[in-house]
């Protein structure tokens, strides 16, 4: 198969997801790999290594849609990208389709087959332990003054205590959140709507992080108290309430910082509006707030040697035996079908945009 992968149009994108090392495993089966110049190169793959992998270099995005099977990427299918799609290719990325329908009529008019990576994982992305921890790290930084912070430092020092910090959500993204501020000598609250993920949390996470049940009461209650929020809950697109109002702000100390990861607008933080690391952070009523909706990227060579041996397995399947017989063997890649052909088989994205669906086991006679 001709598999193709291209440096990211998303401003402030560097990550990779396919390195050398996978290149190599690609070219080694058989499969000829089409690699956009410089697609590495701010994430510390420069050409050549690709070359010695095995790929074919080519110079622009045009040349390898033009050229390629099978499409992987890091990030959503782009407006400039849109022309470039032709019927029955493949796509392998971060589509996040439920909240870009027209990202979806796209997929949907182009006839691909479009699998949406983000579903695929059985352990979690390593994306998200990636923006948990520079979340925190972010969120230290804004604290500063310097910054445009309350000039608090998160460890605070001998005589002056560390900053108080609320974690929501205690998965993946949360715990990696909590570990780092916790190691840098904050007092942290984490919450969850799962007892026992709390539960496994107070074993695995440094002492001295408490645990509390999720919900808009308790939320309240620690606000006037806490310097830092992290907010690592994925809300329901569905829903219209959300877990911190713009109310519920004044409850808060001024210059307090606020990260979204989740990063959904109308989402669990109602001021959230996404941001890039050109211009990451505003105000709302004396909050600060960070929006940056691809934290990752600001570290594309860690995160790109852990999401390219993640994501790898799938890809691999796809090349070697098409779509659909990948998809038929391995139900995380099958949860991952967005489109195919014309049709559309993403639940989540069918419950959203209120879509016809034809699920994938019906689909490919699971």
């Amino acid at each position: 198969m001709i598999i193709g992968t291209f440096k990211e149009c998303k401003q402030g994108e560097s990550r990779v997801v396919l390195t050398p090392n996978e290149v190599s495993e690609l070219t080694a089966g058989g499969h000829t790999v089409l690699v956009g110049k410089g697609t590495g190169e701010n994430a510390g793959f420069p050409d050549e290594f690709y070359v010695e992998a095995g790929a074919v270099l080519k110079e622009s995005m045009e040349e390898i849609y033009a050229n390629a099977e099978l499409i992987v990427k890091v990030k959503e299918i782009l407006p400039e990208e849109y022309d470039l799609l032709r019927e029955g290719q493949i796509i392998f990325t971060c589509l996040h389709p439920a909240a870009n329908r027209e990202e979806v009529d796209v997929l949907l008019d182009k006839k691909v087959v479009a699998f949406t990576a983000e579903d695929t994982h059985q352990y979690g992305s390593p994306n998200g332990e990636v923006a948990g921890k520079l979340g925190a790290l972010w969120g230290a930084h804004y604290l500063l003054s310097v910054n445009g912070g309350m000039g608090k430092l998160v460890g605070g020092i001998g005589g002056a205590p560390g900053i108080q910090a609320l974690v929501i959500g205690a998965g993946i993204v949360g715990r990696s959140a909590a570990n780092v501020l916790s190691s840098l000598g904050a007092r942290v609250t984490m919450m969850d709507v799962n007892i026992g993920v709390l539960r496994d949390a107070q074993y695995l996470l440094p002492k001295g992080i408490d645990t509390m049940f999720s919900n808009q009461s308790n939320i309240r209650q620690l606000l006037p108290h806490v310097d830092l929020v992290i907010n690592c809950v994925k809300w329901p697109k569905q829903r219209k309430d959300h877990l911190i109002t713009r109310d519920m702000l004044k409850l808060m100390r001024k210059k307090a910082v606020i990260i979204d990861i989740s990063a959904d607008v109308g989402g669990a933080i109602e001021t959230y509006r996404p941001t890039t690391y050109e211009d990451p952070v505003y105000e709302v009523d004396g909050i600060i707030h960070f929006g940056v909706d691809n934290i990752p990227g600001a570290a594309p060579h860690t995160t790109s040697i852990a999401y390219a041996a993640s994501v790898f397995a799938h890809i691999q399947a796809i090349a070697d035996h098409g779509p659909e017989e990948a998809a038929r063997r391995n139900p995380y890649l099958r949860r991952g079908l967005t489109a195919y052909k014309g049709i559309l088989t993403h639940e989540e994205t069918s419950l959203i945009q209120q879509r016809e669906r034809v699920s994938a086991e019906k689909l490919l006679g699971v």
